[in-house]
């Protein structure tokens, strides 16, 4: 069988225009804008009103994506939406093909939480490699601020709204260059949003569980551990498996978790601070969405030019966490 390359050939994102403060966040809990920024590096974030929607947002960076390739909607073969807050728990993706008038696209969603952009770039990659399909369009897109505990100040003050998209299309020259995926369940009480089941009796002795999601709960410092522990690994072996070194990356691309996390990767790989794209102060913890809209904001910046090497590596619930290797440009 006759493999194929990937390359990355537009970007794009959207996010809400609702902008929530550190200085307005100490209304709801006891905290201080030094305390936000001293421990996380996050400034503000923006948040999704009760008019927005996840397929809206993730549609519009979606369209910007689809511009920077410049090809149309139905030219696209496959729709992957990566999310852990659809608007619809039978999922989202769909909203969003008919949303884009992309008829000829199959589309699913995928759920790896904060990991869920290199997941799906892996994902993807596959079914462009084989030659199932060529042209691919991979969204990151999530709503936290619909299951955050605005009165925990633990987490509250770390999660925003917002999504990133990239399309990814069939190349002579493969620009994915090396990726690691790892998951470990063992860790998964470390960050959960998960169902609260009551039972609700039916008829005779038969009964079923209806209940509601849980605002988001996380062990901070466990988590801190993790990423900083797991997160130069993976990024290690995905560069092994592209045959290239550390000091051969041009730009280190983590999620958006947690400015700590970002500079203790960075020390612990040597790479220099200057490789390093961060833009949480900004926007908070987009979870799937991070990723793709940091690399959105460098690329229209013209901080990543064509051929630059990226390592990019996302973390989070599952756990899970994994890196990629990549090349920008056709």
């Amino acid at each position: 069988m006759q493999n194929f390359g990937v390359a990355i050939t537009g970007s794009g994102s959207a996010v809400p225009t609702n902008s929530l403060s550190n200085e307005v966040l100490t209304q709801l809990v006891e905290t201080s804008d030094e305390w936000i920024a001293t421990r996380t590096g996050i400034r503000s974030r923006r948040l999704a009103s009760a008019n927005d929607s996840l397929q809206a947002i993730a549609t519009q960076a979606a369209w910007q994506a689809i511009a920077m390739a410049k090809i149309a909607p139905t030219d696209i073969d496959l729709i992957i939406l990566a999310t852990s807050t659809p608007d619809d728990l039978f999922g989202s993706a769909c909203q969003i093909q008919a949303a884009l008038g992309a008829t000829q696209a199959v589309a699913f969603d995928m759920t790896a939480a904060c990991s869920g952009f290199v997941f799906g770039l892996v994902t993807a990659a596959q079914y462009i490699r084989t030659g199932v399909y060529q042209n691919v369009l991979l969204i990151g897109a999530d709503i936290l601020s619909r299951w955050v505990d605005w009165k925990d100040r633990r987490t509250c003050v770390l999660f925003g709204d917002g999504a990133g998209a990239v399309v990814m299309q069939t190349s002579n020259r493969d620009r994915l260059l090396g990726f690691e995926l790892k998951s470990d369940g063992t860790q998964n009480q470390c960050l959960n949003l998960t169902y609260q089941p009551q039972s609700q009796p039916l008829v005779n002795d038969i009964s079923v569980a209806q209940g509601n999601y849980q605002p988001i709960t996380m062990n901070g410092k466990e988590v801190y551990r993790f990423a900083v522990q797991r997160v130069p690994e993976v990024i290690d072996k995905a560069l092994f498996r592209a045959n290239l070194k550390a000091d051969q990356i041009d730009w280190l691309l983590l999620h958006q978790a947690n400015q700590r996390i970002l500079d203790a990767v960075a020390e612990r790989m040597h790479i220099p601070q200057h490789k390093v794209i961060s833009n949480l102060a900004r926007y908070g913890n987009t979870s799937a969405a991070s990723i793709p809209i940091a690399l959105d904001e460098a690329i229209r910046a013209k901080k990543i030019k064509d051929g630059d090497i990226i390592a990019a590596s996302g973390f989070g619930a599952g756990l899970t966490w994994g890196a990629a290797i990549f090349s920008w440009g056709r």
